[in-house]
C-alpha cells in the first residue's frame, strides 16, 4: 500500500473549501457537529442525517457511517480461495441492507470534496472503516485522521485542531486482520462443508475461524475433563482451641492426608496430648493501593462478578455510554490515566450528581484538590483507561446506570488514599507429628481509604487475640473430615474471555463477539453448569483435533496476532503476513483432501446425518469398544483405574465405591452415565 497523505499536524480551521468528516455512527456525528460549532444545520439524505457547518471560507460536512460499510468477498466457489475484493457490505450480508442508504449518502456528499477526515473511533476497526470509505469515495492524498478518546465537546474540539496524517500502521494491521480472518474462515469452513456434502449430499452450514476454533477447543477440553472426572477422597483436620476463655477454630495447614487410617491416627495423637505450641506469630499493617481505572477486560470481569452481565452485554452498554459522551472510549487495554486529562473539572462535575456528591466532597478534602491517579501496569498506545467525562447522565436504564456507576466509582477510587488493614497470623504445631500443623488469621480495617469510593470490594474482618511464640494452647475439640478433589472449574463467558486474554488471542473489541458467535452457531450452549459444548461443537473439535491439530492450537493463532502487532508497530509488512497465512492454509488443505471422506463421515455422524450401525448404549455416537462410544469407554476405564486409589484410601469394596460415586455431585456426567449401566458392560 502506498502511504500517501499529509504528514504535518493541521487544524481543520486552516482548511478551505469542502471538507467531509466521516463519523463511525450517527450518534458520533451528532456529537461532533455541535462540538465544532453551535451554528450547524441538520439535513437528511436517503433518511440518513448529516450536518453542515459554513465558516465563510469552508463548508464542513459531518456524515455518519453505520460501522463497517465494506466487507471481503469472492466470486470464486470451492476452496482453496485466495482471491477477494472489498465490496459494499449490503451486497454480502442480507442483514446489512440498511447500509445501502449510508453509502449512497456518503457517495453523494464526498463528491468534489477538497479534504476528508477520518473521525471514526481511534482503533484498528475505525481506521479501516474510514480508510475504505475515503478510498472508494474520496481521495487518500487529501485525507486526515482525527484522534480522540471521548466524545466530550472539548476533547473533540482539540482533536480537530490537531488533525494528523492517516494512521497507516493501524490501517495496515486492520486490513491484515480482516484478510486473515476471511482467509481462515472461508477456506476451512468451505472444506468442512464440502466434506459433509461429499458424504451426505446435504448442504450444512459449518464454520471455523482463526480465533473461534481454539476458543471452542478450550471449552471442549474443559467439558471432557469435567465429564470424565472422578473425585478422589482425602482428609483434613479441624481443631478448636481455648484462648482467654474463648474458643477459636484453626485450619489444617499440614501436608495432604491421603488415607482414613492416617487421619484417625493423627486425631488419636491430638486426643492423647491436647497441647499445641505457637511456632510463629506475626502482626503487620498492610497497605492496599487503590485499583487502577478500568480497561475493558477488567470492567467486563467486575460486571460479571457483581451483576452477572455477559462480556458482550457489558461491552455493548459501555459503547452506548461512550456514544452518549458519558465515558471515554471503552475498547482499551490501558490501566493508565495520563496527566493531560483535566481531572479536577471531571471530578467537580461528577459532584453535581446526587449519588456522588458526598464522595466528591470527601475526595477533594482528602486530596486537598491534588488529584493524581494510581496507574496500572497495562498500556494501550491508542487510548487511556476508561474514565467518566463529567457529562451528566440522563435517561439511563437500570443496567446502563450499573455500568456507569462501576466506571465512575473506580475512577474516583483511583485518586484516593490506600486502605490500611491490620493483620494477625499464627501457626501452631504439635510436638508428636510434623503433619500436625494448624493456622489461623485475623484482620481488621484501620483506614478505609479507596474502599469507601469503590464498595464492590470488601475486606472481611475477623478478630483473633494476640499470641506469643512459645505459648501453648489447649485443644478443646479435634476431628477429621473427608473431603474430595474438585473437578476443573466450570467455564463461564467471562472466564472464557479472561482465558482468551491470558493466551493473547483476539482483541479487546472482538473477544466478547467471538464468544457470542460460538453460541449463535450452536457450538456452545448455556447451562446451569456454565458454558457447555454441544454435540456439533464437540464433533467439529474432535475432527479438527484429530486431522488438523494446528487449526485448534493457540500457538498458531497467537503467532499471527504477534505478526499483526508487528505491523501496527511498523516492523512488518501486511503482504508478508498474508503470504505466510496463505502458505499455511495451502499446506493444511492439501492434507485435507487426502482424508476428506474419512473426515466427512465422522462429521456426518456427529451431525446426525448418518445413522450409526452400532450405536453406543448410552448415546447416539458410534461404538468404540464394549458397546460404548469413545467418551463413555474412557469413562469406563477411568472408573476401573480410580478404584485402586479409592480402595487404598477408603477401605471400600467396589460396590461401595460405585455407590459413593453415584451420590457425589462432583462426579462427571459421563462417569455417572456409565455407573448406571455398569452391570450391562461387565
Amino acid at each position: 500500500m502506498e502511504k500517501t497523505g499529509f504528514a504535518k499536524e493541521i487544524s481543520i480551521w486552516d482548511l478551505k473549501g469542502k471538507i467531509v468528516i466521516i463519523a463511525e455512527k450517527p450518534k458520533a456525528a451528532s456529537k461532533i457537529a455541535p462540538a465544532l460549532s453551535p451554528k450547524y444545520n441538520v439535513y437528511k439524505l436517503y433518511g440518513v442525517p448529516y450536518y453542515v457547518i459554513n465558516t465563510g471560507y469552508s463548508h464542513i460536512y459531518i456524515v455518519p457511517a453505520a460501522g463497517h460499510l465494506y466487507g471481503l468477498d469472492t466470486s470464486i466457489s470451492g476452496y482453496p480461495v485466495f482471491e477477494y475484493d472489498w465490496k459494499p457490505i449490503y451486497e454480502i450480508d442480507r442483514n446489512a441492507k440498511h447500509t445501502y442508504y449510508f453509502l449512497k449518502t456518503i457517495e453523494k456528499l464526498c463528491s468534489e470534496a477538497d479534504y476528508y477526515v477520518n473521525a471514526c473511533d481511534y482503533d484498528i476497526e475505525g481506521s479501516v472503516i474510514g480508510y475504505l470509505i475515503i478510498k472508494f469515495h474520496g481521495n487518500i492524498e487529501k485525507s486526515f485522521r482525527a484522534k480522540f478518546s471521548s466524545l466530550a465537546y472539548e476533547e473533540l474540539r482539540e482533536s480537530f485542531r490537531r488533525l494528523n496524517r492517516l494512521d497507516w500502521e493501524m490501517i495496515e494491521a486492520g486490513l491484515c486482520r480482516h484478510e486473515l480472518d476471511w482467509l481462515w474462515g472461508i477456506n476451512i469452513s468451505r472444506a468442512l462443508m464440502n466434506a459433509v456434502r461429499e458424504v451426505s449430499n446435504k448442504k450444512i452450514v459449518l464454520s471455523a475461524g482463526r480465533v473461534q476454533t481454539p476458543t471452542l477447543k478450550y471449552v471442549v477440553d474443559n467439558n471432557i475433563s469435567r465429564n470424565l472426572f472422578i473425585p478422589i477422597p482425602q482428609y483434613t483436620l479441624s481443631v478448636t482451641i481455648i484462648k482467654d476463655g474463648k474458643e477459636f477454630r484453626l485450619d489444617y495447614a499440614g501436608s495432604t492426608i491421603e488415607t482414613r487410617d492416617e487421619a484417625e491416627n493423627l486425631i488419636k495423637i491430638l486426643n492423647t496430648d491436647k497441647l499445641l505450641l505457637v511456632t510463629d506469630y506475626r502482626e503487620e499493617v498492610v497497605n492496599y493501593n487503590p485499583l487502577p481505572a478500568f480497561n475493558l477486560g477488567d470492567l467486563q470481569s467486575e460486571a460479571a462478578r457483581i451483576y452477572g452481565f455477559s462480556p458482550y452485554k457489558t461491552q455493548s452498554i459501555a459503547e452506548k455510554l461512550y456514544l452518549e459522551a458519558l465515558i471515554s472510549y471503552p475498547r482499551t487495554n490501558s490501566q493508565k490515566l495520563p496527566p493531560s486529562i483535566n481531572y479536577r473539572v471531571i471530578v467537580e462535575s461528577l459532584g453535581k450528581i446526587d449519588r456522588y456528591r458526598n464522595l466528591v466532597r470527601e475526595l477533594l478534602a482528602e486530596t486537598h484538590g491534588y488529584l493524581k491517579p494510581v496507574q496500572g501496569v497495562k498500556e494501550d498506545p491508542a487510548h487511556p483507561a476508561i474514565y467518566p467525562t463529567g457529562n451528566i447522565p440522563s435517561n439511563l436504564s437500570v443496567d446502563e446506570w450499573k455500568i456507569y456507576d462501576l466506571i465512575t466509582r473506580r475512577f474516583l477510587a483511583a485518586f484516593a488514599s490506600k486502605a490500611v488493614v491490620e493483620r494477625r497470623h499464627v501457626v501452631f504445631k504439635h510436638s508428636d507429628s510434623y503433619k500436625l500443623v494448624f493456622q489461623t488469621s485475623g484482620q481488621k480495617v484501620i483506614i478505609q481509604g479507596w474502599l469507601k469510593y469503590y464498595p464492590f470490594i470488601t475486606i472481611e474482618e475477623r478478630i483473633i487475640p494476640k499470641f506469643r511464640v512459645g505459648e501453648r494452647v489447649i485443644v478443646s475439640n479435634a476431628e477429621f473430615k473427608r473431603i474430595f478433589t474438585k473437578p476443573p472449574e466450570r467455564i463461564s463467558k467471562i472466564k472464557l474471555l479472561k482465558w482468551m486474554e491470558s493466551v493473547e488471542i483476539g482483541t479487546e473489541s472482538t473477544r466478547a463477539r467471538i464468544i457470542e458467535l460460538l453460541f449463535k452457531r450452536k457450538y456452545l450452549r448455556n447451562t446451569s453448569r456454565g458454558a457447555e459444548a454441544t454435540d456439533i461443537g464437540l464433533g467439529v473439535i474432535e475432527v479438527l483435533s484429530e486431522y488438523f491439530p494446528e487449526l485448534t492450537s493457540v500457538e498458531l493463532t497467537r503467532f499471527f496476532e504477534k505478526e499483526m502487532e508487528k505491523i501496527r508497530n511498523g516492523f512488518k509488512n501486511r503482504n508478508e503476513v498474508i503470504e505466510e497465512a496463505r502458505n499455511t492454509i495451502k499446506k493444511l488443505l492439501s492434507r485435507f483432501d487426502d482424508k476428506k471422506i474419512e473426515l466427512g463421515q465422522l462429521l456426518c455422524l456427529r451431525l446426525g446425518l448418518l445413522k450409526t450401525k452400532n450405536k453406543c448404549i448410552l448415546c447416539n455416537r458410534e461404538v468404540y469398544n464394549r458397546n460404548l462410544c469413545k467418551y463413555h469407554y474412557l469413562a469406563f476405564e477411568e472408573i476401573k483405574k480410580q478404584y485402586l486409589v479409592w480402595k487404598n484410601r477408603e477401605r471400600v469394596d467396589y460396590k461401595q465405591y460405585i455407590s459413593i460415586l453415584k451420590r457425589l455431585n462432583s462426579t462427571g456426567r459421563w462417569i455417572k452415565e456409565v455407573l448406571n449401566i455398569l452391570d450391562n458392560i461387565q
